[in-house]
């Protein structure tokens, strides 16, 4: 696009806010993806795919006038600004005339999916790792993504971002009993980098590991007892049940149990949450946010201190908030809402030999799965993949079939030790029917009194 077109973009959204609009822009992608499902020898999905579009947002007090069009040529930019300008203001805007021979945005670099031989190798590679194993499944994702961002206060932006993504899935079968175990690797980086390392076979092992431990553990007891998390558990307690209730836009609607607090105590005060965008590689890392905010790091609970929330443009110009860079969407198609990127609790001082040492009888969680959270309150249902129970300081014997309930401002309040042994964990996390990348991490945390549901009563 000619330095000349995004001068004109400027001055229409420019004016724009002349007749009233808080703010608008222009959000242009242009990208490539491929993935692929394989199972048991052979590819039962493969798929590629084109991520060209563009969209137009005009905020006019609290409401959002949104178009959208795969097109990214001038054209298309100057008729879906007009459809939002007509939507907004009530009235006609006449398209302007561009020139379509300039093109908007490209992406010129092709990727390539990996061999599907390499998958045959890894999937052979597992099963001679035991005769327990059943079935074998491997999905991946890469994307590259170009982005522009125009704005009405003439930022103009542009951002170019790769994904990668490999998951493993081993289920493994031993006198009738069925485990299936799953691992993932995600990072923000060309794929090339992903692929000539050794991540997708780290991650195959790892799943094949878990499925194996499983086989052979026991039911495990239910009650209220000391929870020792991991690091490597990942964060999920803390981005599901205590991450989303700092985003300002739940925040605003009155959905969340951190609504007000500002400067208050929210926390033990070891505790120290941060959002931080700006992390190498990581999942949910980017240099401007999808509004054209530059990322930063962002405290948003201090030494259990709640100090911050998560905003995007709207939020904070609404609710006179800062802005944080935290507006975010999955393309062109959605309209930015605030969202977390690489969320932690910022590690302690203790080890986590000393953790457990602390631990006379309890639960060791190793690997979090899936569960349901309510936002308004923090409470939560989470189930466990892998987890031992501990006994007498030492980790005892494996468990199947843990599940933690509770609520995560209580949980951050009731935490009795943190560990030096900070881990992230990559996903993809929903909301507002939008999906975007994440990191959530966190040290080792000794918990007290989490109710644990099981198999055993």
């Amino acid at each position: 696009m000619t330095d000349r077109a995004i001068e004109t973009m400027i001055q229409r959204l420019a004016d724009a806010e002349k007749k009233g609009a808080l703010h608008a822009d222009i959000f242009i992608q242009a990208g490539t993806a491929h993935s692929a499902h394989y199972e048991d020898g052979r590819i039962e999905e493969l798929a590629s795919s084109n991520t060209d579009g563009s969209g137009a947002r005009i905020i006019v007090g609290d409401r959002t006038f949104y178009s959208h069009s795969p097109g990214t040529s001038p054209s298309a930019l100057s008729r879906i600004l007009s459809e939002a300008e007509s939507s907004a203001f009530g009235t006609l805007f006449p398209r302007t005339q561009e020139d379509d021979r300039i093109p908007v945005l490209t992406m010129e670099e092709r990727i390539l999916p990996p061999d599907i031989g390499y998958m045959k190798e890894l999937d052979r590679k597992i099963r001679q790792g035991s005769g327990y194993v059943r079935q074998v499944a491997f999905r991946y994702h890469i994307s590259k993504r170009n982005v522009l961002i125009i704005r009405s206060d003439g930022t103009c932006a542009k951002d170019s971002r790769a994904y990668c993504s490999f998951s493993a899935m081993v289920i493994a079968e031993k006198d009738g009993v069925l485990q299936t175990a799953s691992e993932r690797r995600s990072m923000a980086i060309d794929h090339k980098d992903f692929w000539s390392g050794s991540a997708p076979e780290d991650v195959a092992s790892a799943a094949l590991k878990r499925a194996l431990l499983m086989l052979d553990a026991k039911p495990c007891p239910a009650g209220k007892m000391k929870v020792l998390l991991a690091g490597e558990a990942g964060g999920t307690v803390i981005h599901e049940a205590c991450g989303h209730g700092l985003e300002a836009d739940i925040v605003e609607k009155d959905h969340s149990v951190y609504r007000g607090k500002i400067g208050e105590k929210v926390a033990h005060e070891s505790v120290t949450m941060i959002d931080d965008p700006t992390i190498p590689s990581l999942y949910g890392s980017y240099r401007f946010d999808d509004e054209g905010t530059p990322a930063r790091k962002n405290v948003l609970i201090e030494n259990g201190i709640l100090r911050s929330y998560l905003t995007d443009i709207l939020s904070a110009k609404t609710a006179g908030l800062p802005l944080t860079g935290n507006g975010r969407r999955q393309s062109y198609r959605n309209i930015p809402v605030p969202r977390m990127s690489n969320t932690f609790l910022a590690p302690g001082a203790s080890d986590f030999g000393s953790m457990l040492a602390m631990t006379d009888s309890g639960l060791l969680v190793k690997k979090m799965g899936g569960g349901e959270v309510n936002p308004t309150t923090g409470d939560f249902v989470f189930y466990v993949s892998e987890a031992y129970i501990i006994e007498k300081g030492r980790v005892s014997y494996p468990v199947k079939g843990a599940i933690l309930t509770g609520n995560g401002p209580a949980v951050l309040e009731n935490i009795t030790a943190l560990g030096s042994d900070l881990c992230m964990d990559p996903g993809t996390c929903g909301k507002s029917g939008q999906s975007v990348p994440v990191t959530d991490g966190q040290p080792s945390m000794l918990i007290e009194g989490m109710t644990v549901g099981g198999s055993e009563a």
